[in-house]
């Protein structure tokens, strides 16, 4: 005898197996929101950590801002007071400069054979104007003005034939470059 079994076994088995399936995909996904939701909060509580070591450092911030300010007033003072230190170093080697030329000046001049009439200095060049017996003179005044170790060129603007009390002399000019004693350089001991 032939038995039919008239019970659908393969779709029960395919049943069973979606049902099974389906099981697996909702526990998977519950699984997965919950490693999410785990993540999340983990993320949550760094972000709120983070946030709160943010606000301490701010408020930390503005403690020290007065004292960072002052930090600037201070650093700008400084800088002013060394461009001064500066100025008032180049002035004493400008005055000592002008000191020394005027001596030199002083020193070359024959007494008993020219005269200036005027001697004046504008930063880094000398104008002489003066009245000479002859050009001779002349020449040896600009040739003892080289040798200074102060002045760096000599140059004869003018010279002209010029009358005074009844003898003729010569009138000259000279523009000269000139230039102050070398800085010396500052050692560690003498800024003490």
């Amino acid at each position: 005898m032939l038995r039919i079994n008239l019970l659908p076994i393969r779709q029960l088995k395919k049943r069973a197996k979606a049902r099974n399936q389906i099981f697996s995909f909702v526990t998977v996904l519950i699984f997965l929101l919950l490693i999410l939701g785990a993540v999340g909060l983990l993320q949550n509580t760094r972000i709120g950590s983070v946030e709160s070591q943010i606000v301490e450092l701010k408020k930390e911030r503005q403690k020290y801002e007065p004292i960072l300010k002052e930090i600037e007033q201070l650093e700008k003072a400084k800088v002013d007071l060394e461009n001064k230190i500066v100025i008032i170093k180049k002035l004493k080697r400008d005055s000592s400069t002008t000191v020394h030329i005027l001596d030199e000046v002083a020193n070359t001049v024959d007494s008993k054979r020219m005269w200036l009439k005027s001697l004046k200095q504008q930063g880094a060049s000398l104008s002489l104007t003066g009245v000479a017996l002859d050009n001779r003179t002349v020449a040896q005044f600009m040739d003892a003005l080289k040798e200074s170790p102060y002045v760096t060129s000599v140059n004869l603007s003018n010279a002209s034939l010029t009358k005074v009390s009844g003898r003729n002399l010569k009138s000259f000019s000279l523009s000269c470059a000139i230039t102050g004693p070398q800085p010396k350089e500052e050692t560690p001991e003498t800024t003490k």
